[in-house]
């Protein structure tokens, strides 16, 4: 392979030139095992963030990252995989009761998961408020679980794209995480060399959602699905409303609790149609075409599914759920209909009142974060209950209840002219 130099590198694509292969293996390589120095990958990247990657030189790249660990591989499993990934929001506890009613629709669910960094929860943080259960699987324990019982959630293993994790913390302190070449990378990475025949994203927009417009969403998405299909993996994109919060609950505890009530046949009506659209688009990818997951569902087999998935990692899916020490409730200050309620102020309140973390070694706590009891569309009269923040320690809720302040809009109900929400699936790209 040619020998490169890292300032080389950094001046091609600082000057707007295409990057060859040569070039992006070799750096990817150098910088994973440490020859190229941190301030030059951050050079780097700042050059990528201002110039941009060709469709070609992102593949590569995304190749480069999973060719520094190692590739797993579901061939062995009697029943197809297909794997979901949300770009992350407030509420967006989809995966909770998704992957268990896709598995009791027949197809295998590997959900490598992640925690929680500032306002958007992780679904690994959401879990590990079930008493008992753990995150860590070996691959071997992984591949046991998909054939009994046809659905993981655990944390994704060190060996799966090593630069993605050195990558990723230095684009967080080096004002690089905005760049689409390297975010669709980072996730493309770790899902196709999860190994999962069929990826379905969902790629949130609006206030409360990493990328705040249509078009940066849809640019997003066009890439990330392209990647997948370069790669082999039967890849589509749902592009959906984030500028209100998921549900009625964003904290640990509180959506696992939502998310049984889903599993249950109740839970909020958002909640139910993400979650079955993100299914029909996963059976469909795998193939599998006779199986409406809305009746299976209702039939109470995913319940079935999700008592065997959290029982297998050794939670008790009957323990009570933590609840956090204090409570604070939040009065409707006027009546009339609730025309907004802004996610990005929910998720800060959830995590200023402990539900998340500033830093990767910060804990969380289980029962933190923010019930609302009013969506969009609602009426709501004076002085009745609008949001219940739970918190362990009262001194944080003078902060969450400032970033809720100017979070949300009453307006008179004016007769004739009925609330429009917000449609929750705004596109589709394949």
């Amino acid at each position: 392979m040619a020998e490169h130099d890292a300032v080389e590198v950094i001046l091609a694509k600082r000057d707007g030139q295409e990057l060859s292969d040569s070039q992006i293996d070799w750096v990817i390589r150098n910088y994973t095992d440490g020859v190229v120095a941190e301030e030059q990958m951050a050079a780097l990247n700042m050059a990528i963030l201002w110039r941009g990657m060709t469709r070609r030189e992102i593949a590569r790249w995304t190749a480069a990252m999973i060719a520094t660990g190692e590739r797993l591989s579901f061939a062995s499993l009697s029943r197809p995989t297909a794997d979901k990934h949300s770009t992350g929001g407030v509420g967006d506890k989809i995966t909770l009761p998704l992957a268990p009613l896709v598995a009791a629709c027949g197809v295998a669910v590997p959900q490598l998961s992640g925690r929680g960094l500032g306002h958007t929860g992780g679904t690994l943080d959401k879990l590990e408020s079930i008493a008992g259960w753990r995150a860590s699987l070996t691959n071997e324990q992984m591949l046991d679980q998909l054939e009994s019982i046809g659905a993981v959630v655990c944390a994704a293993g060190s060996g799966l794209a090593p630069a993605d994790r050195k990558l990723y913390a230095l684009r967080d302190v080096t004002g690089t995480v905005e760049s689409i070449p390297l975010i669709a990378s980072s996730i493309m990475s770790k899902k196709i060399a999860e190994g999962t025949g069929v990826l379905v994203l969902d790629v949130k927009v609006g206030s409360g959602a990493f990328m705040k417009t249509l078009p940066a969403a849809r640019e997003l998405a066009r890439t990330m699905v392209d990647l997948g299909t370069d790669a082999g993996v039967h890849t589509v994109a749902l592009l959906t409303d984030m500028a209100t919060p998921l549900g009625r609950t964003a904290g640990n505890a509180l959506e696992v609790a939502e998310s049984v009530e889903v599993l249950a046949g109740g839970g909020p009506a958002d909640v139910v149609e993400l979650t079955l659209a993100l299914a029909r688009e996963m059976l469909l990818g795998a193939g599998v075409t006779d199986v409406d997951p809305a009746d299976v569902l209702a039939s109470g087999r995913a319940m079935d599914a999700w008592r065997a998935m959290i029982a297998a990692q050794d939670g008790d899916p009957d323990a009570p759920l933590p609840v956090a020490a204090e409570q604070h409730v939040v009065l409707a200050p006027s009546s009339g209909v609730l025309t907004r309620l802004d996610a990005l102020a929910v998720g800060l309140a959830a995590w200023r009142l402990g539900a998340g973390r500033e830093r990767k070694e910060d804990p969380v706590s289980a029962g933190a974060g923010v019930v609302w009891h009013a969506r969009p569309g609602d009426a709501v009269t004076a002085g009745a209950p609008l949001f219940t923040l739970h918190a362990d320690d009262p001194a944080r809720f003078e902060r969450a209840l400032a970033s809720l302040e100017g979070g949300y809009d009453i307006e008179e109900a004016v007769e004739g002219t009925p609330f429009e929400p917000t449609p929750l699936l705004l596109d589709r790209i394949s």
